[in-house]
């Protein structure tokens, strides 16, 4: 087995008005300096220290070997597609909220950069992504796909084939289409079932349907699933992973599946996954 190369560069990005962000900042910088890293920041965090050079957030993961996140979970979404695409690992470190996908508490910080410095591969936590396409666009996220109407619209109705197949129509608020990561995101807030994210799955979840039998439903990774609006004089959302989302033209088929790439993922070795859960959302109290 080849040597493992070691981290040499690692990026960090911010929520920058985050409490604390600027204090944090300058500890990890300073721990990550003292053990010989490059440390490369993007240009907001850079700013925050009074420093000129800094990187374009979307750059960034193509030039760093691993990037730290200090924010909340829609922080870390934002880069996972970019860290995906670049192979390198993300270290949540929370300063939101919830802090699920950010789940290192500022206090394990630098235990947990230390230890993943030291042994990379042993706090790596594998995630499947989805690949989303529609007309002559394509992208990738971690947690969900969801297509609900616009703020006036009355209910719609969505026509779901899976594997060339039709299987349903749903007629409500809309869908979303989650990996095991996202399980626990918007899919859980609306009945989805909390799924461990090494079962390779995708999860369809609707949004309050106009029935009281359709169900959520996980279908194998291996599945693609196409959407057709049948309703084209409503307006329907398209929102990514809560970071990107457009109103969708009339006529357009969604595909999506499971994408080839995964982010990688530094999970804390002090934590379990059911404890993440029973912390983080209460889960058997």
């Amino acid at each position: 087995m080849a040597p493992r190369k070691k981290i040499k560069r690692i990026g960090i990005v911010i929520k920058p008005h985050a409490p604390g962000v600027e204090r944090v900042l300058k500890e990890i910088v300073a721990f990550l300096k003292a053990q010989q890293i490059e440390v490369m920041l993007e240009n907001i965090a850079a700013e925050k220290l009074g420093l000129k050079k800094g990187y374009e957030r979307d750059s960034l993961a193509g030039i760093c070997q691993a990037l730290v996140v200090l924010g909340g979970d829609g922080t870390l979404l934002s880069i996972a597609p970019a860290a995906a695409r670049a192979g390198i690992p993300v270290i949540g470190i929370n300063l939101g909220r919830l802090g699920f996908l950010t789940e290192i508490p500022v206090a394990e910080a630098r235990p947990v950069l230390e230890a993943f410095i030291r042994d990379r591969d042993g706090f790596l936590s594998p995630r499947s992504l989805l690949e989303i396409s529609y007309g002559d666009r394509k992208d990738i996220c971690l947690n969900d796909v969801v297509l609900n109407k616009s703020a006036l619209a009355r209910m719609i109705e969505i026509l779901i084939s899976i594997n060339g197949k039709e299987v349903t129509r749903l007629k409500g608020d809309g869908l979303i289409l989650s990996s095991p990561t996202g399980s626990t995101a918007y899919s859980l807030s609306a009945g989805g079932p909390i799924v461990h994210p090494a079962i390779e799955s995708i999860i369809l979840t609707p949004i309050c349907p106009h029935t009281l039998s359709f169900r959520p439903l996980l279908i194998p990774s291996s599945s693609e699933i196409k959407i057709k609006l049948l309703t084209p004089e409503e307006k329907v959302y398209l929102t990514i992973d809560g970071q990107r989302g457009e109103t969708i033209p009339r006529n357009v088929l969604i595909a999506v599946k499971k994408s080839r790439l995964k982010l990688q993922l530094v999970t804390s070795p002090w934590r379990s996954y059911y404890q993440l859960v029973k912390e983080k959302l209460g889960w058997a109290e």
